[in-house]
């Protein structure tokens, strides 16, 4: 009797060898939810909820007879933020669209979020906050009682991207009230170009203003890709005469120099500035403008005394 083994079954006398049996495949379990997913779900729904409390009225815009939503159309915050109204409608339906720091930015603006809603709006959005107001709590505690030192002189530290970071009372008085201004706006540059107070206490407003676009552009050159330069500078884009300037291509590099300024509480006063770099050059800064003659130095004290006096 022939007995069947395994070499003889691969060579095929004792007939081919039988398929193995496969397992039936198990019911594949339901895939989490994406994070990112989530993430813009909740994106859209925050977006909703910040939309529908805000009355036209508070925007300028009429209610209408005809209103149906409780508070701003899709169409109007698109309006408002200069976002297309697509583009905008996909983030409330939570698409998988890319979000970039200047489209939130313009969207917090718009929706009028304070600092701790707009804070949640990047952080559903997965990017930085490119706005200088997340850059106020790391300045040392020791650089805000240096300002406050230093009055009567006026004082103040930027950064690179003209961003004020911290100021002492005078400077915030210097070229207007720069307290009625929300963290955000307070750039020098920003408000050159778009606050009439600030513009109008510049004596050679147009000479300084070519000069910080110069300089701007100077320091941007290493920064080109970073959100918070590029948030910025399409701001600044809006303003017509500052494209028109940044068109030139000039650039130039920061100088400690003579600043005169126009104050409407205690007239023209003239300062030599000294810049005290804190970091790297052309990073952050501290600022402080001596004053170069005696009637420059009895007005900032007057103007400390209008300050202190609640004026």
């Amino acid at each position: 009797m022939s007995v069947s083994t395994p070499e003889a079954a691969r060579s095929g006398s004792a007939g081919p060898a039988p398929e193995p049996a496969v397992p039936a495949p198990e019911p594949a379990a339901p895939a989490p939810a994406p994070a990112d997913s989530v993430r813009r779900q909740e994106l859209a729904a925050f977006l909703r909820s910040r939309r529908e409390r805000i009355p036209p009225e508070r925007v300028g815009l009429p209610r209408g007879p005809r209103r149906r939503t409780p508070g701003l159309r899709r169409e109007e915050v698109a309006h408002l933020s200069t976002v297309g109204v697509t583009w905008y409608t996909w983030l409330e339906q939570g698409r998988a669209i890319r979000v970039s720091a200047q489209v939130l930015d313009a969207l917090g603006r718009a929706l009028m979020l304070d600092s701790s809603e707009r804070a949640h709006l990047f952080a559903l959005g997965g990017t930085a906050d490119p706005t200088p107001a997340a850059e106020t709590t790391v300045l040392p505690e020791g650089i805000r009682k240096m300002l406050g030192r230093l009055e009567p002189f006026p004082a103040c530290v930027q950064n690179a991207r003209y961003d004020i970071v911290a100021y002492n009372r005078v400077y915030g008085r210097l070229l207007g009230d720069l307290d009625a201004h929300p963290p955000e706006d307070r750039n020098c540059m920003w408000l050159a170009f778009t606050d009439p107070d600030w513009a109008a206490a510049m004596p050679d407003r147009e000479e300084t203003v070519r000069l910080m676009v110069a300089r701007f552009r100077s320091r941007m050159a290493g920064h080109l890709a970073e959100p918070a330069w590029k948030a910025l500078l399409a701001r600044m884009r809006t303003c017509a005469e500052f494209r028109a300037l940044w068109e030139r291509h000039e650039v130039a590099r920061a100088v400690d120099d003579t600043k005169h300024f126009r104050n409407p509480q205690v007239g023209m006063v003239s300062f030599t500035y000294h810049g005290l770099w804190l970091g790297p050059a052309e990073g952050a800064r501290l600022g402080t403008y001596v004053p170069r003659d005696e009637e420059t130095r009895a007005r900032v004290e007057r103007l400390l005394g209008l300050v202190t006096a609640g004026r």
